[in-house]
C-alpha cells in the first residue's frame, strides 16, 4: 500500500477488506468476520432446542433456525415476506437458495460469529446451496441419536389435543426426517465431520457428553458486518425474485 493507494489483487490486513477499483483507489472499507458455523440434527423430539439453549447460555453461540427466519421474514410484512408467502400458497417449495440467504442474512446482520443452526440442512439440496452460496464449511455436526418410540412419547408428553391426530403428524415428521436429512449426516459422516450424541439421556446429561466439543470456542465479541455493505440485501431480493418464476433453485456464488 502506498498514500492510501492498493494495486488490484493486493491482500489487505488487520481485518479489514478494502474495495479497490480500476484506479488502484481504495472506496470502501468493510470489517470481516470469520463465522463459525455448527449445524444441529436430529429426530422431532431428540432434544435439540433444549441443548441449543444451554450452548448458547455456556458458550456464546447464536441459536438460528431456518423454519422460524421463514416464518419472521413472512411476518414482517416487507416485499421478501410476501413474495415468499406468495410462493406457498400457490404451493411451491422455498427454494434452497432463499432459505439459505436468510441465514447468510442473519449471520451477517449479528454482531456473534458463532453460530448453531438448528435442523438444517434437511436435505442434500439445502447442504449443496449452502456451500456454494456462502461458502462457509461447519466447524462439526451435532447429531442427536434417539429411538422413534422415545421421541414419539416426548412429543405426545408435550402436545395437546387429538392423540391418534398428533401420532400420525409426528410419524410422519420421522418418515420425512429418515428420508431427508440422515443423507445429509452419512455425507459428513464420510467427512468425518459428525458428532453423534445419545439423546435417551436426561437433558444435563446429555449436555455433559457435548461440553467437551465446544471448549475451544470462547465469547469473543467479533466485528459488525453491514448487511447493505455486504451486498447481501440485494442478493436475497433477486434470488426471491428469480424463484417466483423458477421452481428449481440455482445457487450463486458471493
Amino acid at each position: 500500500m502506498t498514500n492510501g493507494v492498493h494495486a488490484l489483487g493486493d491482500k489487505v490486513e488487520a481485518g479489514l477488506v478494502e474495495k479497490v477499483v480500476e484506479s488502484g483507489t481504495t472506496v470502501a472499507k468493510a470489517p470481516v468476520k470469520e463465522l463459525k458455523v455448527v449445524f444441529v440434527l436430529g429426530g422431532p423430539g431428540s432434544g435439540k432446542g433444549t441443548q441449543c439453549a444451554k450452548i448458547v447460555d455456556t458458550y456464546g453461540f447464536e441459536h438460528l433456525s431456518a423454519g422460524d427466519l421463514l416464518r419472521a421474514e413472512i411476518n414482517s410484512g416487507n416485499e421478501n415476506g410476501t413474495m415468499i408467502q406468495n410462493m406457498i400458497k400457490e404451493g411451491k417449495i422455498v427454494p434452497a437458495e432463499v432459505t439459505v440467504k436468510l441465514l447468510e442474512k442473519a449471520m451477517k446482520e449479528s454482531d456473534n460469529d458463532k453460530f448453531l443452526i438448528d435442523g438444517f440442512p434437511r436435505n442434500l439440496d439445502n447442504r449443496r446451496c449452502f456451500d456454494e452460496v456462502t461458502g462457509i464449511e461447519p466447524q462439526f455436526i451435532l447429531f442427536f441419536e434417539c429411538p422413534e418410540e422415545v421421541m414419539e412419547k416426548r412429543l405426545l408428553g408435550r402436545n395437546q389435543g387429538r392423540v391418534d391426530d398428533n401420532i400420525e403428524t409426528i410419524r410422519k415428521r420421522f418418515k420425512v426426517f429418515i428420508e431427508s436429512s440422515l443423507p445429509v449426516v452419512s455425507h459428513y459422516e464420510e467427512c468425518g465431520k459428525v458428532h453423534k450424541i445419545d439423546a435417551t439421556k436426561n437433558p444435563d446429561e446429555v449436555f455433559e457428553t457435548i461440553k467437551p466439543l465446544f471448549q475451544n470456542f470462547k465469547q469473543v465479541r467479533p466485528l459488525v458486518w453491514s448487511m447493505k455493505d455486504s451486498g447481501i440485501e440485494g442478493e436475497l431480493v433477486e434470488a426471491i425474485k428469480k424463484h417466483n418464476l423458477v421452481d428449481t433453485p440455482v445457487p450463486i456464488s458471493v
